[in-house]
């Protein structure tokens, strides 16, 4: 599928969204999983179609300066008697991203409730 300079797909505006609100709940970093929970709570879950769906757009972000990441800590997974995991962060283009998809969206509700319609 090709895409617009500039868009997003349906998940990878859904990663941005979730990551957001993790944010704003004071979570800064979060790893894969995390962000398939949050998806799956917000009855998302129709977007992670197949295995590696997940890893593949927060991958993409990444390239598109929407997201950071990083390996964390390796004595906190072994602490943990676990494997380490990469800690996504999401950056100032993706919180502009976030904020511009919510004004359109708020843009587009304001226009339906006066009655106007694309034609």
């Amino acid at each position: 599928m090709r895409r617009k300079a500039g868009t997003l797909f349906p998940l990878e505006m859904a990663i941005c969204e979730v990551a957001s609100v993790l944010r704003q709940r004071g979570i800064r970093q979060f790893h894969g999983f995390s962000i398939a929970k949050e998806l799956k709570h917000a009855g998302d879950t129709k977007l992670l179609t197949a295995y590696g769906t997940l890893y593949r757009a927060l991958d993409r972000l990444e390239q598109m300066g929407y997201l950071h990441s990083e390996m964390e800590d390796p004595r906190i997974a072994a602490a943990e008697s676990r494997p380490g995991r990469r800690l996504y962060e999401l950056t100032a283009g993706g919180k502009r991203v976030v904020a511009k998809a919510a004004k359109s969206s708020r843009e587009a509700k304001a226009r339906r409730k006066r009655g106007w319609s694309p034609a």
